[in-house]
């Protein structure tokens, strides 16, 4: 594929560029919620921490473990219809959960259906798409300006669920939450047609070969297990922040207003991590980025607690939040080429997933055993210095091949 991407185009670049960031603004902004509905259905359903932990880790897990299947799905045929298709899931696993009588019907819904879903209408797919239409020197910005769409998403949808959280109850919200998702549908025609023809053997080998390649190169793996320690941080912050924040004894409103600022600041942060990987050293950054995670965290722990500490660790944490989405996708792209871009970012992800899973569980497990989230906050810091010295040694270059291989 040409690194330019022609004039005629333009139109349609930016097109995909914003309807794929309100597609992320309304899943990932309904998913960012979740963590609100601990407190009022774990009540209702005598569902613990550690349970409702274990769901979302579930949800988690299955949505990375989907994710490779997904993306080859999408870099084949185009990421609207995967976009489509994951809307009516997601809409569904919000009815289920709306109307959930225990914790399987939550297992069901907030899980199993929420968890597929998002497969098909989150990062992965949409920055796959997004990715083979931009040009090379903008790219990692575009995956900034979509990345931020899901902080957007967090910062207008959280307040809001926890408003009608306070005005109805919390199945009549889900309710409402899954009717926002419906809106997915329409908006994937901004995403939808097959990838350009232009994308060939020069842009990557088949997928056999293009996954030998990734499994026997050790900078992806490096790249997995920096991104792993993303999934982790985020998962347990968005999952069980709001009830640490009760448990110190601030009402609840600080939790959901420190979820929402999380997601304003990650919409500058999300945007300039992308706009400096277009111009700069994108495992430098991701190194700092991690390194920047584990201070905050430290210094949260060691301030006294307050609304205006965690609000300013909101913020802080959330400058971090996803700024390693535009900046991991673009190594996959600068490195591996654009041809299978979502299904290798897609394995990427799934890493991500399997620490997003252990994020939310374990933060329930440990607290159900100590009465404090400590040693979780504990090893979130020694991860994020992992993660760091883990991106350092990535060789931030195309992959040299042999010779060229024919397209499929």
């Amino acid at each position: 594929m040409s690194e330019a991407v022609s004039s005629k185009l333009s139109t349609r670049v930016w097109i995909m560029i914003l309807t794929g960031a309100v597609i992320v603004t309304l899943s990932m902004g309904v998913r960012q919620s979740f963590g609100l509905f601990l407190g009022p259905l774990g009540l209702e359903l005598q569902v613990d921490r550690q349970t409702f932990g274990l769901i979302v880790a579930g949800q988690n897990l299955l949505f990375g473990l989907l994710q490779p299947f997904v993306g080859a799905w999408a870099d084949r045929h185009g990421a609207g219809k995967v976009a489509v298709f994951g809307a009516v899931v997601y809409a569904i696993g919000m009815v289920v959960a709306a109307t959930a009588a225990n914790a399987l019907g939550l297992a069901i819904g907030f899980g199993a259906l929420v968890g597929l879903a998002m497969a098909g209408c989150t990062f992965t797919v949409i920055l796959g798409a997004v990715g083979k239409i931009v040009p090379a020197d903008k790219r990692t910005l575009a995956f900034g300006i979509v990345t931020a769409g899901g902080s957007f998403g967090q910062f207008l949808v959280v307040p809001a669920a926890q408003g009608l959280l306070d005005a109805l109850d919390w199945r009549l919200t889900l309710a409402v939450l899954g009717g926002l998702i419906v809106l997915i549908i329409p908006l994937a025609l901004g995403v939808a047609g097959k990838p350009p023809a232009a994308i060939s053997a020069q842009d990557g080998p088949p997928i056999g070969q293009a996954l030998q390649e990734a499994f026997g190169d050790r900078s992806f793996w490096l790249l997995n297990a920096g991104f792993f320690v993303c999934g982790f941080h985020i998962a347990f912050v968005g999952t069980h922040l709001p009830s640490y924040i009760r448990d110190q004894g601030l009402p609840a409103e600080v939790g959901a207003w420190s979820l929402a600022l999380i997601g304003l600041f990650n919409i500058a942060g999300s945007w300039l991590w992308g706009a400096w990987g277009s111009k700069r050293s994108k495992k430098g950054l991701l190194a700092l980025l991690y390194a920047l995670r584990a201070a905050a965290i430290a210094i949260f722990l060691v301030v006294p607690i307050s609304p205006v500490s965690v609000l300013a660790f909101a913020a802080t944490f959330g400058f971090l939040w996803l700024g390693t989405v535009p900046l991991t996708n673009g190594l996959v792209a600068q490195i591996y080429g654009l041809r299978h871009l979502s299904a290798l970012g897609g394995i990427v992800f799934l890493s991500h997933q399997v620490g997003a899973f252990l994020g939310a569980w374990l933060a329930g497990v440990a607290f159900d055993a100590t009465g404090s989230y400590l040693v979780i906050w504990l090893v979130s810091i020694g991860l994020g210095l992992l993660a760091a010295a883990a991106n350092l040694p990535i060789r931030e270059a195309p992959l040299v091949r042999p010779e060229t291989v024919p397209a499929e």
